[in-house]
C-alpha cells in the first residue's frame, strides 16, 4: 500500500492521537473514521433550489410547506443560549 508523509502542528497531531481508539490503532483508520463536513448550505439556499424544482414541474414540496419556509426566511429566529 502506498503512503504520504505530511506535516502537522503539534496540536493537530495531539488531537489525532487522543483520536485513537487503542494504542494499536493507525493514524490512517482514524483518519478514515474522521466526519469531515461538506459545504453548508443555508435555508435560503434550499428555498430556492426548491422554487426551481418547482418551476420545472417537480414539486418536492406543496404550497403550504413552501410559504413556511418562506415566512422562516423572512423572520429567523435567535437561539436564546450559543448551543
Amino acid at each position: 500500500m502506498a503512503t504520504k508523509t505530511i506535516t502537522l502542528e503539534l496540536d493537530a497531531y495531539e488531537k489525532l492521537r487522543r483520536a485513537k481508539r487503542s494504542p494499536r490503532e493507525s493514524f490512517s483508520s482514524v483518519v478514515r473514521r474522521a466526519v469531515i463536513p461538506g459545504e453548508s448550505h443555508t435555508a435560503g439556499e434550499l428555498l430556492q433550489w426548491l422554487k426551481g424544482r418547482m418551476k420545472q414541474g417537480d414539486m418536492p414540496l406543496d404550497e403550504a410547506a413552501l410559504a413556511r419556509l418562506d415566512e422562516a426566511q423572512r423572520e429567523p429566529r435567535v437561539s436564546a443560549t450559543d448551543w
